[in-house]
């Protein structure tokens, strides 16, 4: 009992506000730590906007991919205007 009256003086705080603040620390990094590795995490935002620039790049390269298609498509088919 000696020892709590010690430590809670040498802090200038009471036990229990000592144990508040230690709970209150102790969640707060347990918090921290669900942002940062958690499934809402930030690695997975980064992993998500690295997909986004790949699916950006593949859309370009389709894109171009079809106009060429189109364009050989109606040579080949050596489009002439309806009657």
């Amino acid at each position: 009992m000696a020892d709590t009256q010690g430590v809670a003086n040498l802090a200038g705080l009471s036990l229990k506000t000592l144990l508040v603040t230690t709970i209150g620390i102790l969640l707060f990094g347990i918090y921290v730590g669900v942002l940062i590795y958690g499934e809402n995490s930030l690695s997975v935002l980064q992993n998500l906007k690295e997909e986004k620039a790949a699916l950006k790049q593949q859309k370009r390269r389709l894109k171009v991919q079809n106009q060429k298609l189109q364009k050989e498509y109606f040579e080949l088919k050596q489009l002439e205007p309806k009657e």
